[in-house]
Order: C-alpha cells, then sequence, then structure tokens
C-alpha cells in the first residue's frame, strides 16, 4: 500500500514558513498534475491551508523526492524546511489523514472547518486528474471516519474559542436565540467569528454597529444584517436582547447611563451583554444594573477551559473510532489484492464444471445409463479440480516446504474438517 501523508503544519513550522510553501488555489490544478509528472506517481492530493500544507501521495516514491519537489517549486531553500516537515507511510498516512479530517490535528481541537478543507482538496485533485483508485478509496474512508467522529462523539460540541464561548453563554440566558435581536459592536474577525455562530443557531434579527459605516454595511451584509455607527448605540441597546462587543476603542463605548437608559425604555427586560474587548468596552459599572447580565473575557475563559477538556476527553473516543477505521481500510486493501486471483481461480472452476456437465449430457443424449454418467461426472470433476493442489502439495513434501503444507492444510480446511469428523 504506497501511500504517503508528507509536508510540514502548525505543530512542525512557523507562519512564516508555511506561508512560503502555500499554494494558491487558483494554480493548484496545475499544481497537482505537475506533481504527479515529476515525481511519477500513480496519485497526488494537495491539502492547503493556513496552517498546513501536505502532499498525499499513492505511488512508490521518496519522501525526500516529494520536499524536493515542494522545496523547487516554491523557490524555497531545501535547508529551511528540512527540520520542518514530517512523512507518514502507509497506515500512519491513512490515520493522520482520518485525524486531520476530524480535526483532531487541528490548531483549535475539534474545529469544523478543516473537513470542508479536505474534500476541497480532494475535488480539486479529481478535477486535475490525479485521484488514483486507491486515494479514491482513502478519501472516501477518510470522509466517513471524519463523520463518525462528529455524529458519535462531542468533539465539536464544547467551545474553545471567545467567540463561540460568547454565543454559548447567550444561549444560557435566552434558550432560543433565534426570538431574540442581537446587537454586535464592532466589526473585526472576532465579530465576523460571533456573527457566524449566532446566524448557526438561527438568529435572523442582527445589527452591526461600527465606528466606520462602510465596514459595518460590508459585514452586515454577509448575514442579512443591518448596519450602524457608533452614534446609533444608544437607540439600538433599546432593541438588543444580547449585546457583544468587540472593538479596539482604548476607552469603553457603552457606559453605564447609556445602558440605564436603554432599560428604562426596555421596561427593565432582560438584556445579555458580553465584551470581549481588551481594554473594555462596556464600562465596569453595568453590571450593577438590575436586569442586565454582563460577561467579560475572563468570564469566558472558564466557559473555554470546560469546553476544552470535554473536546480532549471527546478526543479519546474519536481516536478509538479512527483506529478502527483504519484497520477496516487497510482489511478491504488487502481483500481487494486477492480479489484478481479469487476471479481467476472461479472462472478456471467455472470452465471446468461447464467443460464436464457438456459431456455428460452427450453421453445422456447417447442413451448411456444415467447412474453412471452421473458418477463419472462427480469423479472427473473432483479430479481435476483437486489436480493442482495435490501436484503442489507433493511439490512440497518432497521439498520440506512446510510453510507451503501449512498454507494448503488452512486454505483447504483440513485441519477444521479433521476436528469436525471427530466430535461425536
Amino acid at each position: 500500500m504506497p501511500i504517503w501523508a508528507i509536508g510540514l503544519n502548525h505543530k512542525t513550522a512557523p507562519v512564516d514558513l508555511r506561508e512560503r510553501v502555500a499554494f494558491d488555489p487558483a494554480k493548484l490544478e496545475d499544481a497537482h498534475q505537475q506533481a504527479s509528472e515529476d515525481l511519477g506517481v500513480d496519485g497526488v492530493v494537495i491539502l492547503s491551508t493556513c496552517n498546513r500544507t501536505e502532499v498525499i501521495v499513492n505511488g512508490e516514491v521518496e519522501a525526500r523526492a516529494v520536499i524536493d519537489w515542494l522545496s523547487k517549486y516554491h523557490g524555497v531553500v531545501e535547508d529551511s524546511i528540512s527540520d520542518a516537515w514530517f512523512s507518514k507511510p502507509d497506515r500512519e498516512a491513512v490515520q493522520h489523514m482520518m485525524q486531520v479530517a476530524s480535526g483532531l490535528d487541528s490548531l483549535v481541537l475539534g474545529e469544523p472547518q478543516i473537513l470542508g478543507q479536505v474534500k476541497s482538496a480532494y475535488a480539486v485533485a479529481q478535477q486535475s486528474g490525479t485521484v488514483s483508485p486507491l486515494l479514491h478509496r482513502l478519501f472516501q474512508s477518510v470522509f466517513s471516519a471524519a463523520k463518525q467522529v462528529r455524529t458519535q462523539t462531542a468533539i465539536g460540541h464544547n467551545p474553545v474559542s471567545v467567540a463561540y464561548a460568547a454565543v454559548t453563554l447567550s444561549q444560557r440566558i435566552f434558550s432560543d436565540l433565534s426570538a431574540t435581536d442581537v446587537l454586535l459592536v464592532g466589526a473585526g474577525d472576532t465579530i465576523d467569528l460571533v456573527a457566524q455562530h449566532l446566524v448557526q443557531q438561527g438568529v435572523t434579527r442582527l445589527t452591526v454597529a461600527n465606528r466606520t459605516f462602510q465596514r459595518a454595511h460590508e459585514l452586515a451584509q454577509r448575514f442579512n444584517a443591518k448596519a450602524a455607527l457608533f452614534s446609533d448605540l444608544a437607540e439600538e441597546l433599546v432593541k438588543a436582547d444580547i449585546v457583544i462587543s468587540s472593538t479596539a476603542s482604548p476607552l469603553p463605548i457603552i457606559g453605564k447611563g447609556m445602558v440605564e437608559s436603554a432599560m428604562k425604555a426596555r421596561r427593565h427586560q432582560p438584556q445579555f451583554m458580553v465584551d470581549i474587548a481588551v481594554p473594555r468596552d462596556i464600562e465596569a459599572e453595568v453590571s450593577e444594573l438590575d436586569d442586565v447580565y454582563l460577561y467579560t473575557v475572563d468570564d469566558l475563559q472558564s466557559v473555554i477551559e470546560e469546553g476544552q477538556r470535554a473536546r480532549e476527553e471527546a478526543a479519546i473516543d474519536a481516536l478509538d473510532i479512527i483506529d478502527a477505521n483504519v484497520t477496516q481500510f487497510q482489511d478491504r486493501l488487502k481483500a481487494s489484492s486477492a480479489s484478481g486471483l479469487i476471479k481467476q481461480y472461479r472462472q478456471k472452476m467455472e470452465d471446468l464444471r461447464v467443460q464436464e456437465l457438456e459431456k455428460s449430457i452427450r453421453q445422456l443424449e447417447n442413451g448411456d445409463d444415467p447412474e453412471r454418467v452421473v458418477r463419472n461426472l462427480a469423479r472427473s470433476l473432483t479430479n481435476k479440480i483437486i489436480h493442482s493442489p495435490t501436484s503442489a502439495l507433493i511439490a512440497a513434501a518432497k521439498n520440506d516446504d512446510q510453510t507451503t503444507l501449512d498454507a494448503a492444510d488452512n486454505i483447504l480446511g483440513l485441519s477444521l474438517s479433521s476436528d469436525e469428523s471427530e466430535t461425536p
């Protein structure tokens, strides 16, 4: 089973090196074809993300040759990646790919995006014509294993990021987020992630407030949300059941007085607020107000640690699932390697059957005794079936070839038949 997983990732290489060997998505099809031709292998799939560049190869090739190709393709001095790359052969490669697709090898344990990236890499390789039959079987098994890990463990159910933790806390106050109005303050990467999680939980009434309207509008458009300015915050706070803020402001932008006025206008309907920013966006005194639940980054940290522990426990079960899938994949490969031999053997036996049957039918048509014809058929067919094995056994015995004799004993089921015949 000549399969290799070769490359580097966030565990083995710093970000500046990972950037230098990352593949341009627009050139990936050409890269696949070039790798296949230059390395002379049966199949190639290239997985390139911000955290990893890995080349999965099917073929008789040295791992060093793949690294050499990777270095030359990107114009990177080989010495610069000599200590950063890894190579995993055969079973290790299969296990590695299943762990990667399941999120067990990610920077954030259990993150779901990697499975989509692996599927995309496979799709590009298919378009490039570099997916060999063996790699096809491998990736189908990888996707199946990842699905089992997702459905049979809690690897992705617990928050391990600030954005996810903020949304999880929101659900503790409002069981049905789809019925809430949410105000997001800021328009950076963290708020972007928060918005993604909220939409996944069914939130449809979403407002994004930012210092510049253009940035707020760009983010709001992606989530079918409303855009607003910081100057609109007092008005927007009145409508918001949930407020999540993450800006780069050096001073608080939401004060106690602003929230107090909003709560009066809301007739003290509960309001949940999460301040992700450092320094804080929301004055600490806001927590003194009735019916306002204010959480900070420090409060989120305990949720994140709890989620991390839960994911680590789930990862143990996930590894058991992956080990079982690796063994299953290898067993299928071993079975398929004998399929040609089995087919040939079956065809030979079928030819014998047809030959002897036609001979017997002719004898019956000529008026021969039916009982004698049937007995001759059974004897002749048996002799022809056992002729080759018998000759091989005689030759093995003459050569003291005990290995062949033991194998024949096992294949023909002779010991088992003998034991069964002695059973009273």
